[in-house]
């Protein structure tokens, strides 16, 4: 009797486990096994009765997205699925994402003697080759140019969750590789990323879309955590995360949700990335009760003194504040200018008693309906004079013009420019909130401060780098952005127990 012919998703799981292997870690190597939950998703793209041309597979990060992308890119452009003189495409944020999903690509077929004899590899353009077929890959990234006039057969977008709202560069980015494909029948376009933040984004009305639409061209398959569920729970552990315990870290896992259930602003970025939830990033710094509990009067600076500036437009509200060690414990002192004509509108504006701290001498109020920078320079020089000031860390935005009055008074400061990115920020938060959680911050209780402390929310980047976040337009948070980037340099000379986690990369599929 003659065998049944395989399926078309039989032919790709076939194709990805007898070709593609582990191109690095512990595993290196050795074939890719392809976990149930890989499998059920190809079963439902590459099997429905009717051609499918949008399939999303969402899910916790770590489990093998980029790995996953890797295979049926290479499914397509020279396995059971590739068609000659194709295009390919995987579409990313950046070029960073963009690189590391030809990356691995490129690993899986350094690794197999059958891959490489098919393929060329072009490391300039980021592209691969079908030699036989024609077929050709490129990796294309949202923040580079050149990705217009392409007419790709298939793609796949890589982390379309990171796409706020539906309409702008990034948005338009994603839509416009689909538009493209529009010349085919049977094009298919894959997106495989964590959820998006907002209903409102770019993925989520993708998601909602597919669950009502009842269209067989459309495949969704979502792995999340009910909002319901405690976030220690296991089925919430599971139900996000489908590779848990297999090639996804159980401890790895671990380790974050105690630190969620420490802190609450990581455990926003918990429930987004690692519950796979629609949580908007827009979390608080510090909880009120722990920022209380810094209170106490921090003396006057001893030691080693650093400091963050953070200079806001002529009309705004502008902060300097230093820090330094005293028994191991985090002594903050603030100060804050404010333009003396409007410093009344401001304070019905943003409903804040500006006014009344300007009277308790707790922000300096120089003549003038803008910022008179000469006025701050001599400020900052009486502060910090005949202290042991090591560096003051500043936003370079609006620092030219401090620097020119400096200039004409003949007198210099220890400045240092803080890139105002999550690189930058991401370590100087995670040692700032180490020091806020552990109780050994002492502000004393400074009014304007507590106001920018309590204001200061973040936003988090997919490598879950935090930095404050500036654009809440009625919010002033100068004060708490100073003192972070202040710890930042701090943090430079002194160990903090806080160690910075590497969150650079998803781990490759395993057997």
């Amino acid at each position: 009797m003659k065998a049944a012919p395989s399926t078309r998703s039989r032919r790709v799981i076939e194709f990805i486990e007898t070709y593609c292997k582990v191109p690095e870690g512990k595993l290196v190597g050795q074939p890719i096994r392809l976990d149930r939950f890989q499998k059920k998703f190809i079963y439902a793209v590459y099997d429905a009765k009717r051609r499918v041309r949008r399939a999303i597979l969402s899910m916790a990060r770590k489990n093998g997205k980029t790995a996953l992308i890797a295979c049926l890119l290479l499914v397509h452009l020279i396995g059971p699925e590739a068609v000659p003189n194709s295009q390919l495409v995987s579409g990313a944020l950046n070029r960073k994402q963009a690189s590391m999903v030809f990356r691995y690509a490129v690993g899986m077929i350094n690794q197999s003697e059958e891959l490489s004899s098919r393929i060329g590899i072009v490391p300039s353009s980021k592209t691969l080759k079908g030699l036989r077929l024609n077929t050709e890959y490129s990796a294309l990234s949202a923040d580079a140019s050149g990705n217009h006039g392409l007419s790709p057969r298939f793609s796949i977008l890589d982390e379309v969750g990171q796409v706020d709202g539906t309409t702008g560069g990034k948005a338009d980015f994603f839509e416009a590789i689909e538009t493209a494909q529009g010349a085919y029948d049977d094009a298919l376009q894959i997106t495989i990323s964590t959820q998006a933040a907002t209903d409102a984004d770019l993925l989520s009305t993708w998601i909602d879309e597919a669950k009502v639409a009842d269209d067989p061209s459309i495949v969704c398959h979502v792995y999340a955590a009910d909002d319901e569920w405690a976030i220690d729970s296991k089925k919430a552990a599971i139900a996000a995360n489908p590779a848990i315990g297999k090639f996804r870290s159980q401890t790895e896992y671990d380790e974050k949700l105690a630190r969620a259930l420490r802190s609450p602003t990581f455990e926003t970025t918990f429930r987004r990335y690692y519950l796979n939830q629609r949580v908007n990033a827009d979390a608080p710094f510090v909880a009120p009760k722990i920022w209380k509990e810094g209170a106490a009067q921090p003396g006057d600076p001893t030691g080693l003194v650093y400091a963050g500036l953070d200079f806001a437009s002529t009309t705004d509200l502008t902060a300097l504040v230093l820090v330094w060690r005293l028994n191991g414990r985090l002594k903050v002192q603030p100060h804050f200018w404010m333009p003396g004509d409007t410093i009344e509108e401001r304070s019905k504006e943003d409903r804040r008693p500006y006014d009344v701290w300007a009277k308790q001498g707790l922000i300096n109020t120089p003549d003038g309906a803008a910022l008179d920078y000469a006025f701050v320079a001599r400020d900052i020089l009486e502060i910090t004079k005949g202290l042991n000031l090591q560096s003051i860390a500043y936003d370079p935005s609006h620092i030219k013009f401090l620097e020119r009055e400096l200039d004409q008074m003949g007198e210099e400061l220890p400045l240092v420019p803080f890139r105002q990115g999550f690189i930058t920020y991401g370590p100087a938060m995670n040692m700032m909130e180490s020091d806020l959680v552990r109780g050994v911050v002492d502000h004393g209780d400074h009014p304007v401060l507590n106001m920018c402390a309590l204001q200061t929310s973040v936003k988090t980047d997919p490598a879950e780098n935090r930095k404050p976040d500036k654009s809440k337009r009625n919010r002033r948070i100068d004060g708490m952005v100073a003192l972070i980037m202040a710890r930042g340099v701090e943090g430079e000379s002194v160990e903090t127990s806080l160690p910075i986690d590497d969150f650079l990369s998803d781990p490759v599929m395993a057997i």
